[in-house]
């Protein structure tokens, strides 16, 4: 047991709330409680739910342990080991990207597009936009692809804890899906530059993959090929949804219009800021 450690999980979460503040941590208060959440195995908003409860020498080398790890930079989802995503509670680690709020959006505007038929979400990472479309909407299939083994399992695991029925398929990009014929096609792909890339904050070049961020020298390597090969899988009609970065957003429903998608048009984040673009096929074409 760590020498210093209170012996009460009020006295515990001070404590832990001070070594956060100390490392700079944002919000070290709401931090310390999911990490004790975390430690003791609570539901979330149940840590300082008992502040008198006496922790026992595991229970306060656990949450000692988990401070130590964010102090030094770790990402909060990964310390955790969870994220939240629309009604989703998702395990997270460096096997994919963390879930992040402003794609949950994402997800809403392709519910209100269509929620029947067929969806594949391409580059899934940890399946966040499969598993919320597979638990929010009424299709007959979905389908999660992603280049990254590791990713998949990732995915699959959180398929297996909230009980969502989802076909995952491992290739890069598009080659899963040859042959179908999709109602949604939607992708969060990477879409950072190099410099961009090399630009992000420590915490997210140290722990999340260079794969699922940086794509080619403008960005849009990934985005480009999706909006060039989706026309192969979506059917008349139907819709591509991306998620893009805000300054190349515009780009982006130029390309969409260039390779023959209609209507392309840019949508905000809940930041106010131009990170989605979606279009549709013709119904002639």
């Amino acid at each position: 047991m760590v020498a210093d450690v209170p012996a009460t999980a009020d006295a515990a979460l001070e404590h832990a709330a001070a070594a956060l503040r100390a490392a700079g941590v944002p919000d070290p208060r709401r931090e310390a409680a999911r990490l004790a959440e975390a430690a003791w195995k609570l539901d979330q908003g149940q840590a300082r739910l008992r502040r008198e409860r006496v922790l026992s020498a595991a229970d306060a080398d656990r949450l000692a342990g988990l401070v130590r790890r964010r102090a030094a930079g770790e990402p909060l989802a990964h310390v955790s080991g969870y994220a939240g995503f629309r009604h989703l509670v998702l395990a997270s680690d460096a096997r994919a990207l963390i879930p992040r709020p402003e794609t949950e959006g994402l997800v809403a505007l392709v519910l209100k597009r269509t929620a029947e038929g067929v969806v594949a979400d391409v580059c899934t990472g940890s399946g966040c936009i499969a598993l919320a479309l597979a638990q929010e909407g009424r299709y007959d299939r979905v389908i999660g692809t992603d280049c990254s083994g590791e990713a998949l399992d990732l995915a699959r695991e959180n398929a297996g804890r909230a009980g969502l029925a989802v076909e995952w398929r491992l290739g890069n990009l598009l080659e899963p899906l040859r042959g179908e014929r999709l109602d949604v096609l939607v992708a969060n792909p990477p879409y950072l530059t190099q410099d961009e890339y090399t630009a992000l904050e420590p915490a997210v070049r140290a722990w999340e993959p260079r794969l699922a961020l940086e794509s080619g020298e403008d960005g849009l390597t990934a985005t480009r090929e999706l909006l060039r090969a989706g026309l192969d899988v979506v059917r008349p009609g139907g819709w591509i949804a991306l998620e893009v970065d805000c300054h190349r957003a515009a780009a982006v429903a130029r390309l969409a219009a260039g390779f023959g998608w209609v209507e392309p048009a840019v949508h905000q984040d809940l930041f106010d800021r131009a990170r989605f673009v979606l279009a549709r096929r013709s119904e002639t074409s």
